[in-house]
This record gives C-alpha cells, structure tokens and sequence, in this order.
C-alpha cells in the first residue's frame, strides 16, 4: 500500500479482466431478469461508491493529522527553545545548540524515502534527544521549582511529540478494508460486463479506469513517504530558518 501506483495499475488490470469476465458470462446466460439484475447492478455500485466514500475521507483525515502534527512538533521546539533560556548560559546555550540540530533532523526525517537514511536519522535523533534531556536536566537541577517545571516540561513535550508524529506516520487503512473494496469494485465490474449489451471500449474502461483512480488517490494520500501527495514540513523548515538567524 506504500506505492499507489501499483495500486492504480493492479486494480485496472483486475476490473478490465472483471468486465470482460461479464461480458463473457453474459453470453452464456439463456435468462436474465432485467429488473432483478438492475436492481442487485445498482446497490452494488451504490455499496462500492459508499465504501470508497468512506475509505477517502479515512485518508483525507489521516493526512490533515499528519500535517498538524507537524505543525504541533514545531510548536513545541520553538517554545522549548525560549523557555531554554531560563537555564544557565553554559547548559542554555547547548541547548539551544540541539534544539537547532534536532530541527534540521526532523526536516529530513519528513523529506526522506529511504529506509536506510530514515534509520539513520531515528539513531541521530535518538542521541540528540538524549543529550538535550541531559542539558535539561543539568541545567534545571537547583533551579527554582516554576523554571523546572517550564524546561522540563517543554523539552517531555518535544519529545512526546516526535512519538505523536512518528505513530500517525504509521496509521493507515487497514488492509482488510482494501480487500473488501476491491472484492466489491470486481463483483461490481463483473456485473457491469454482464449488464452491456452492446460492449465496447466505453463500457469495457469507464468502471475500471474511474475506480482505479479513486483507489490511486485513496493511497497516495494514505501514503506518507510513497504518494504524490505528501506532508511538507514547511513549519520545521521556517523554524530551523528562523533558528539560524539566532
């Protein structure tokens, strides 16, 4: 499901051999009755047009998670990199030192699709995070109980986001649900074969073409790293942007 175009050509491949496959069938059905046949036609394209429906709005929602998540990430640094000052200079300054490199880390974690450099990047942010948590708690020791709670609590927050974010990257339509689509969308084609009486191209490709393409941009936008349609860290980036003028 991580490359929707695969997705795309599958499904088109599957539905034009599921109208040909009705249209073959048709021919050796003696008796057909119109009305009856109609009627099961049309409420399984309706039930395949609900599920499909239902599918997208699953990704669009996913997809708007994801973006504020990324939004709420960059919250968090920035506002962890101003309660950072409240620290003395020597652990403030570190701090703010790896609050600018966990930024430019977290910009290419979004941007990167490469397994190998993603986990490159989790083992890079996983030390960097270590070595603020330990700036942090160095710093916040013998502070005033307001300014503990303020850095230590923004830099758990950091943290806590990358997870959010991370696990939202990870949640997707499950695959049970694409099965039950495509197993609708080629009973669907089937009959659709079976119901032309004079087939041709625009009865053969309408169907299969329309559904592939809704299933294609089901998983485009279900696909964080794979799809066309991709969450930008256009936040992050303004931030690190900013950050570096500091």
């Amino acid at each position: 499901m991580r490359f929707p175009i695969i997705i795309f050509l599958f499904s088109l491949a599957g539905l034009y051999l599921s109208v040909r496959t009705g249209i073959v069938l048709r021919r050796h059905v003696k008796e057909l009755d119109e009305a009856d046949f109609a009627i099961i036609l049309t409420t399984t394209l309706t039930l395949l047009g609900i599920i499909i429906g239902f599918s997208f709005s699953m990704s669009v929602t996913r997809y708007d998670q994801r973006k504020n998540f990324e939004e709420e990430e960059t919250n968090a640094i920035g506002t962890e990199y101003l309660r950072v000052e409240l620290l003395p200079a020597a652990e403030a300054d570190l701090a703010k030192q790896l609050l600018r490199k966990y930024t430019e880390l977290r910009i290419a974690w979004y941007g990167t699709r490469n397994l190998d450099r993603i986990l490159q990047i989790d083992r890079e942010t996983a030390d960097t995070q270590a070595s603020f948590w330990s700036a942090v708690k160095k710093g916040a020791s013998g502070q005033p109980a307001a300014v503990v709670a303020l850095t230590v609590g923004g830099a758990n927050d950091v943290i806590n986001r990358q997870g959010y974010t991370e696990a939202a990257w990870l949640n997707s339509i499950p695959p049970a649900a694409w099965c039950m689509m495509l197993a609708i969308a080629i009973f669907g084609t089937v009959l659709l074969g079976m119901n032309a009486h004079k087939p041709g191209r625009l009865v053969t490709l309408t169907l299969p073409v329309l559904v592939s393409l809704a299933f294609f941009f089901i998983a485009d936008l279900d696909s964080p790293r794979g799809g066309l349609i991709r969450v930008q860290p256009r936040n992050l980036i303004n931030l690190s942007q900013s950050l570096s003028g500091q």
